[in-house]
């Protein structure tokens, strides 16, 4: 670890420990926190109001998204609210990302990750550390299981570590009127069971195109996302009809 002396941390390296934030010579601490829920509940719009009432007492943040509904580097909400994010790939070291902003003269106080399900373990033990060493808040929102009802690995990893782990309160109802807790992927009105355990759609039907198969212009197939109770999810009842939204075109 890079210091300047014997005491001052050098901006410049993104892990140099921070001076005391709360007065008692004890290096302040982040926090790693995850909100999650099915789709629908809100967890987009939930991180953009964060975001809006940091930023409103001075505090610099980045947002970060991987694999946004939109196909774009953003944070959109289906109630119509966006921000410009920096797009998470899957090598993307964010520590890195962190000590560019510090480069810059940039020095951030949290990070909002949104779609934070799709980061890989590696990536939230990152999070871990940014917290921990740089005394950055992190928040983290995304879906806990995968259209197989399992966690998806970045979920995992978030569960074992975070400091918080906060359901989001906003109640998604299945067609029947329970609670949906279950990402159904529904192709053709029919319940899958098999496939990528990351494919990116909407709860609106949409034209997904899949690149990595070697037919992937024959493949094309209406696919979508419907929230469902565990009964209806474990017998792929889809229920009488189906909300029309309009749709998303992924290649």
């Amino acid at each position: 670890m890079t210091t300047l002396g014997d005491t001052d941390p050098d901006p410049t390296d993104a892990l140099s420990p921070l001076p005391s934030r709360n007065g008692s010579g004890t290096p302040a601490r982040g926090r790693l926190r995850f909100c999650y829920g099915p789709m629908d509940c809100g967890k987009s719009t939930l991180a953009l109001q964060i975001n809006h009432n940091h930023a409103r007492q001075g505090r610099r943040g980045m947002l970060l998204v991987r694999h946004d509904r939109s196909g774009e580097p953003r944070i959109s909400s289906r109630i119509g609210i966006t921000r410009e994010a920096t797009e998470v790939g899957a090598d993307t070291d964010l520590r890195q990302l962190v000590r560019r902003e510090w480069v810059a003269g940039r020095p951030l106080d949290y990070l909002i990750v949104d779609e934070a399900q799709f980061l890989s373990a590696a990536q939230v033990e990152q999070l871990a550390e940014l917290a921990d060493e740089v005394s950055l808040d992190v928040y983290c929102f995304g879906i806990a299981t995968d259209f197989r009802s399992r966690l998806f690995p970045g979920a995992q990893r978030l569960f074992e570590l975070a400091d918080d782990l906060q359901p989001v309160q906003v109640e998604v109802l299945c067609w029947c009127g329970a609670p949906g807790r279950f990402n159904a992927r529904v192709a053709d009105g029919e319940v899958l069971r098999e496939g990528d355990t990351v494919v990116v759609a909407d709860t609106a039907p949409g034209v997904v195109e899949n690149p990595s198969s070697p037919h992937w212009e024959m493949e094309l197939a209406t696919l979508r996302y419907q929230v469902l109770c565990r009964r209806h999810f474990r017998l792929g009842d889809l229920g009488p009809a189906s909300p029309q939204h309009g749709q998303l075109r992924l290649t």
